[in-house]
């Protein structure tokens, strides 16, 4: 696993930062939204692809191979734990919840910190990528590209953007980029039901604990196991071991390895294959404030455009 320190703040997340605080909250929920929830429902389980970008270490890139790019891509099946901020009810979840005052359209994925996909997010934040440990702390911001697919709806949902890490700190200074990013992107939801909560109530460590918690105490048990990838020849440290139940949401070591990932879209292309005589595919691009429609026949939905294209 490839883990670098970069001092400094990435320019995407220092743009965001100063926007933020020039304009409100995400105004009105993606036009993409509704359905995807609807098709993601129908699934089994609602899984996908998650396909990251892998830095080549210098010494491999010197051999001959196929390509002599600096990344090659990696992909792994991942399940969707609902959208940043609104957390799927669970009658099992023992922990704390938030008051329901916020809302996104942010696909949400739990990791361990000593995954490799956490160390890619990382590294390929950009030049002037967020400082991280090695223990794999708020941070990230590396392109990412999102595959599923709902087979009762026979649609494939692919959602590309950026991917966020939100760790221990995220409540202190080093994590306020992607605070300041990720608040860019949610609405609150009490004030159009005519109710003003305090945002001040609403904690992210919290939504962090909630995320854990709305794992089975055996998925939580998946923390405590050896690092992901190392080889079963080398011993694991105390406490490390597979098929442990973890009941204790603030079990300390399960807790250091867990890490909430939280997607920001910034395309969303549908491909609806219902009809093999007309399929039909739309993409969606976020074009945030403005109100100017890019592509031919493109249409701005609040801080959306959408342009049916062919499949």
């Amino acid at each position: 696993m490839i883990i670098r320190t970069r001092p400094g703040v990435p320019d995407f997340l220092v743009r965001r930062s100063r926007v933020t605080r020039m304009l409100s909250h995400a105004s009105a929920p993606a036009p993409w939204r509704e359905l995807f929830l609807e098709h993601i429902n129908t699934m089994p389980q609602p899984t996908f692809a998650l396909s990251t970008l892998h830095p080549v270490p210098a010494s491999e890139t010197a051999t001959p191979s196929p390509s002599s790019l600096p990344v090659v891509p990696r992909a792994r099946t991942c399940i969707c734990r609902g959208l940043w901020g609104t957390l799927p009810a669970n009658t099992q979840n023992p922990a704390p919840r938030n008051p329901p005052i916020w809302e996104s359209d942010l696909p949400v994925l739990t990791t361990d910190a000593r995954s490799e996909k956490a160390a890619e997010l990382v590294d390929t934040a950009g030049s002037a990528g967020l400082a991280v440990s090695a223990a794999g702390a708020t941070g990230g911001g590396g392109p990412i590209e999102a595959v599923f697919w709902a087979d009762r709806a026979m649609t494939q949902w692919r959602i590309r953007g950026t991917a966020l890490i939100l760790g221990p700190d995220v409540e202190g200074a080093a994590g306020k980029p992607v605070r300041d990013l990720l608040l860019s992107r949610m609405r609150r939801t009490d004030q159009r039901q005519g109710v003003g909560g305090r945002t001040e109530d609403w904690s992210w460590s919290r939504e962090v604990t909630a995320h854990f918690g709305n794992l089975s105490p055996i998925m939580r048990g998946t923390f405590r196991g050896p690092p992901p990838g190392s080889s079963v020849a080398i011993p694991p440290e105390p406490g490390q071991r597979l098929g442990q139940e973890v009941h204790d949401l603030e079990d300390e070591l399960a807790r250091a390895n867990f890490r909430v990932v939280v997607i920001v879209p910034t395309e969303v292309d549908q491909v609806d294959l219902s009809d093999q005589k007309r399929p039909r595919r739309w993409l969606f691009t976020y074009r945030g404030q403005s109100r100017e429609a890019k592509l031919p026949g493109g249409e701005v939905i609040g801080e959306w455009e959408k342009v049916e294209v062919w499949p």
